[in-house]
């Protein structure tokens, strides 16, 4: 089947139902993991971090970047063995089996579903923060729409526009450094200048539980960096560019949340003790501390950055969360409709994550609750997800291939360390967030046990 991409874009070539094109390159694939991490995340959470902290922000990211990049070890050593669309699906599949594999994809729906929902609803805030006239559900409404129609349109097209959108965030981001560091040469610190690695000491002395309690909500800014993995049946020249991009988007996006976490906790006049007595002030700790520094304009400008760019990591999410529900649908884990392709792109999965996610946001953005209910979940999928891909790194290195190339401290000692960080972070997050990842567990479990009593095989992956 062929299809007209459009005018100035090349016809796509026919690409058998069921398989994907070839489009992505190094950079599409980064591209495409910073827009769903999105440069300047911290900013929503900067004021909970620095509250939790007791002003030690900048230590935070340390320790969750360190922390992290366990996780991203691991996908890079399952990624370059199993090459295919589904990440986490595929790599638990093929190292712990069809029955954790199903559980595994399970668990990361919740978190690829979720992530965009929650980031459209962030822009539809900010624009209607900037326009109140037009309510905000008709700003998410319309970012799900037209990222949709992007995703629709291929994964090529919808990167080529994400890399412009990309650079204004971190032209952004470049302008607010600048900014500040020109404003603290002029006028010095509101802080001592080592308080965002050591605590400001407005609670008391350095608290290394504090930053530890901290970095369970930290991590939420990295979740994305691994729909990079979901991405291997579309990228040119081999699965070792995946592995590369996972790595670079880690330790590039760990750079700049240190860097902005530091500069602003130096310029904000609250102190850490302040911000935990009054919880209302945290969401918008990060713009009150640019609005006083800097002045309004910057305020403004990082806001209509933060629409752009979260409706942007919403579009590489719905792509994500459509390349897994397409694995799934192709292993007969889902419905066969979501593993039809047209043009190599899996519009009928796409479209079934955006109805998803546009529910989900839809809903969350008509409450005044509605974002914590979003928020408090996203993570849970993710991490559940997180620790069987560790353990997948041991079932196939160590207990599948024992003796054939294994490494122990590669197979064995990083994926166990691995693990136990995601879980410390999963007891660590809310009890609203562990109820609702035990009941889509609980509903997981009983779809495989129907699954398995229907006789449903996994199909010939020779």
């Amino acid at each position: 089947m062929s299809a007209s991409a459009g005018p100035g874009v090349p016809e796509a070539p026919d690409v058998p139902d069921g398989r994907l094109r070839r489009d992505l390159g190094f950079r599409d694939l980064v591209v495409y993991g910073l827009l769903f991490i999105a440069p300047m995340a911290p900013v929503g959470v900067f004021g909970t971090l620095d509250a939790k902290s007791h002003g030690a922000v900048a230590l935070v990211y340390v320790v969750a970047t360190v922390a992290m990049a366990f996780t991203a070890f691991s996908y890079a050593q399952m990624v370059r063995v199993v090459p295919q669309a589904g990440s986490v699906f595929a790599y638990a599949r093929v190292g712990l089996g069809r029955g954790p594999g199903f559980i595994a994809g399970w668990m990361a729906m919740l978190d690829y579903v979720l992530i965009p929902a929650v980031a459209y609803l962030f822009s539809g805030i900010a624009m209607n923060a900037l326009v109140p006239s037009v309510s905000r559900w008709v700003w998410t409404a319309l970012a799900v729409v037209i990222t949709t129609l992007l995703n629709l349109w291929g994964v090529r097209a919808a990167a080529r526009v994400g890399f412009l959108v990309l650079a204004m965030e971190i032209v952004v981001l470049l302008v607010f450094v600048v900014s500040a560091i020109v404003v603290l040469a002029r006028d010095g610190t509101q802080r001592d200048w080592l308080s965002p690695l050591t605590g400001d000491g407005s609670q008391g002395a350095f608290a290394l539980s504090a930053v530890i309690g901290a970095v369970s909500v930290a991590v939420l800014s990295y979740l994305g960096f691994d729909a990079i993995a979901t991405f291997a049946e579309e990228v040119t020249g081999g699965s070792a560019k995946v592995a590369r991009a996972v790595l670079f988007c880690l330790a590039f996006t760990g750079v700049l949340f240190v860097a902005q976490t530091y500069l602003v906790a130096l310029l904000e006049p609250t102190t850490s003790a302040q911000l935990a007595a009054e919880p209302a002030k945290q969401g918008s700790a990060f713009y009150d501390a640019v609005d006083a520094s800097v002045g309004g304009w910057l305020h403004d400008l990082v806001a209509v950055s933060k629409a752009i760019g979260a409706a942007f990591a919403a579009l590489a999410g719905q792509a994500a969360a459509g390349r897994l529900l397409f694995a799934m649908a192709r292993d007969r884990r889902l419905p066969r409709f979501l593993s039809r392709t047209e043009s190599g792109v899996p519009r009928f999965a796409i479209l079934v994550a955006a109805v998803i996610t546009l529910a989900a946001a839809g809903w969350a953005a008509r409450r005044d609750d509605g974002l914590d209910h979003l928020v408090s979940v996203v993570d849970i999928g993710a991490l559940t997800a997180f620790t069987l891909l560790h353990a997948s790194v041991v079932g196939y290195f160590v207990v599948r291939h024992r003796g054939d190339g294994v490494s122990w401290w590669r197979h064995l000692l990083i994926p166990v360390i691995g693990a136990g960080i995601t879980v410390a972070v999963i007891v660590e997050a809310s009890g609203t967030a562990q109820v609702v990842g035990a009941v889509w567990l609980a509903v997981g479990l009983v779809v495989l046990g129907v699954q398995s009593r229907r006789g449903i095989m996994e199909p010939d992956q020779n």
